[in-house]
């Protein structure tokens, strides 16, 4: 079990749509979508790493989408996770 990731508060207070409990933050067994763009800073397209509904998830397919999670958008452009 890894440390948790601290992120600023005001981005998880924009994330009101969390169905998972932030487990991105907690690193307790959770995957993380594979990013393979991101656009603006604002959007990035993974690879879906589970086929769990998500409010910030537009799916492409079976695994391509497109997410609009604040959180993850701040994981991915702070940490490159």
């Amino acid at each position: 079990m890894g440390m948790p990731i601290k992120i600023d508060e005001d981005i998880q207070r924009q994330t009101t749509k969390c169905t998972k409990d932030f487990g991105c933050l907690s690193n307790e067994g959770h995957e993380l979508c594979k990013v393979i763009s991101s656009i603006a800073s604002k959007v990035v397209l993974t690879d879906c790493a589970d086929r769990l509904p998500c409010a910030y998830c537009i799916r492409f397919g079976t695994s391509l989408a497109v997410c609009t999670c604040p959180v993850r958008n701040e994981l991915f452009n702070r940490f490159g996770m």
